[in-house]
């Protein structure tokens, strides 16, 4: 009986261990829209390895001396349709544009050694292309992680940036924990999205995927193929969407193009960063922080970038989340055009 009984729980363990296996091992598909290519989509061979895709909004009229460049959040972003869209409008003002996918996202190449997704290629990424583009200076807009990105490169480049736009802006790094605590004035009347990132990762992660994870931050090894993961990285996204937004009604449809790899490895290279704010202390570059009413950044992150840049004005956009321009796209835009006037 006892031999029997032994028997029946040892199958039982071998057959879930199996079961456990094939979670892990066995790769998976998702159902995602394909990624949309667009004929006018150039590429840039950057003398750094990336090969970077990107479009070229011409500028119209009385031509601006210095281009905008435009950041992706993320990491691992891409640029949307709906960023090209909207910021054409900037044409119209004289300015050319440029919207680029970062490496390891969109049209741009991905990696095969994830080590090699950091901030430092990141920050070399972009150099490379203000030199490409002939532009004595730039105009950064950075939303989310992209403003992060253009805070770096600022801290060592200040002379490459006339001007920066920074929307929802993730923190200066590396992260000051303690900024959690700071409350922010009552007049502001900030409040919490009604959907946070926690509650969609939770909803999507599944094993797999988890171990994927754990195994590149760990060891740099890709488990699973960029095509899989980044079809999870895109049904990922579109859950913690929900999170970006004050009315979660407004959600997007669900769009391709978002680089996993270049997601979880950039974010690990935080931790390697020296402390930026040595450098940015007493930064001349002129920044516009545009916050939602709903962002769920905490208020101290964003209100630390007063303490290092001596011109800076910050604007709270009514009925927005952390993604402004998806809600108040036309107060997104006065904003921008009014910090650019001469």
């Amino acid at each position: 009986m006892k031999k029997t009984i032994f028997k029946s729980v040892l199958i039982s363990c071998m057959l879930a261990m199996v079961y456990l296996l094939l979670l892990i091992l066995v790769p998976r598909t998702y159902d995602v829209p394909a990624t949309k290519g667009r004929e006018s989509t150039q590429y840039w061979d950057l003398p750094t390895g990336s090969r970077i895709g990107y479009m070229h909004l011409l500028a119209k009229g009385e031509k601006q001396p210095y281009p905008i460049i435009y950041l992706h959040g993320g990491p691992g972003g891409p640029i949307y349709d709906r960023n090209i869209s909207l910021l054409s409008a900037l044409t119209e003002d004289g300015f050319d544009v440029y919207l680029y996918d970062q490496v390891g996202c969109g049209w741009s190449t991905r990696l095969e050694d994830i080590s090699e997704y950091t901030t430092d290629r990141h920050k070399e990424d972009l150099l490379a292309i203000i030199k490409t583009i002939g532009a004595e200076k730039v105009i950064l807009i950075g939303q989310s992680w992209g403003a992060v990105l253009a805070t770096l490169f600022i801290a060592d480049h200040p002379d490459k940036v006339e001007k920066a736009i920074f929307t929802g802006p993730g923190p200066i790094l590396p992260m000051d924990r303690d900024l959690e605590k700071i409350k922010a004035p009552d007049t502001l009347e900030l409040r919490n999205p009604s959907y946070t990132n926690k509650q969609g990762r939770e909803k999507i992660y599944n094993i797999r995927a988890t171990v994927v994870e754990k195994l590149a931050q760990a060891f740099n090894w890709k488990l699973a193929s960029d095509k899989e993961m980044d079809q999870f990285v895109t049904v990922l996204n579109h859950e913690m969407g929900k999170s970006t937004l004050c009315d979660t009604s407004l959600t997007s449809p669900m769009e391709s193009g978002a680089g996993y790899y270049s997601m979880i490895k950039t974010v690990q290279s935080f931790s390697d960063l020296p402390d930026t704010r040595i450098k940015l202390k007493g930064c001349n570059v002129p920044l516009l922080i545009m916050r939602g009413q709903c962002d769920g950044i905490k208020w101290g992150y964003s209100a630390e970038y007063a303490s290092y840049f001596k011109n800076i004005k910050i604007e709270i956009i009514p009925g927005a989340g952390h993604a402004i321009a998806r809600e108040q796209p036309e107060s997104y835009l006065i904003h921008i055009r009014a910090f650019l006037k001469p």
